[in-house]
């Protein structure tokens, strides 16, 4: 079974749908069956559509992958404008949020400001579940593999 077909029977049980017969149950009751139908009685007050919203990503299992979507959208503000013009975030991972940086320089700088950065993203997004963050400096070309590359030392044996 697919992860879609399995997210689509998940939303019909949570919805009112039989998913085994594809139809919507029943949900009508008499007056005499319903609880706090009348005005100003308990659980009728209404609800504002974030708090409706929140529960509704609580009870789907939203609630981290929102969060971590959220903190990769928001990385300007977590780190600062400056720092965010070199670093972009990559994905989080395992519990790791991965960051390339545009020097070896910055992904330093960044290593030596992990402890402060994870308390500020624990604080302000707490349901990404990151725990720690991985620095990654800018991809650089090797001379281990490629169509030129000789078993060895290589160029750096010609140096003395």
């Amino acid at each position: 079974m697919s992860e879609a077909s399995d997210f689509y029977r998940h939303l019909k049980e949570l919805f009112g749908a039989d998913p085994a017969r594809g139809q919507r149950r029943s949900t009508r009751t008499t007056r005499t069956e319903r609880s706090g139908s009348q005005p100003f009685e308990p659980g009728r007050e209404p609800r504002g559509l974030g708090g409706v919203i929140d529960s509704l990503t609580d009870e789907l299992g939203w609630s981290s992958p929102l969060a971590k979507s959220e903190l990769i959208a928001a990385w300007t503000d977590v780190v600062g404008e400056e720092t965010a013009k070199h670093s972009d975030p990559v994905e989080v991972e395992g519990g790791v949020l991965t960051v390339r940086c545009d020097s070896t320089s910055w992904a330093t700088q960044l290593r030596l400001m992990r402890g402060e950065l994870l308390q500020h993203i624990e604080r302000r997004y707490p349901d990404a579940g990151v725990e720690s963050i991985r620095f990654l400096g800018p991809d650089v070309p090797t001379w281990k593999r490629g169509p030129r590359s000789v078993p060895g030392r290589g160029p750096r044996d010609t140096y003395g």
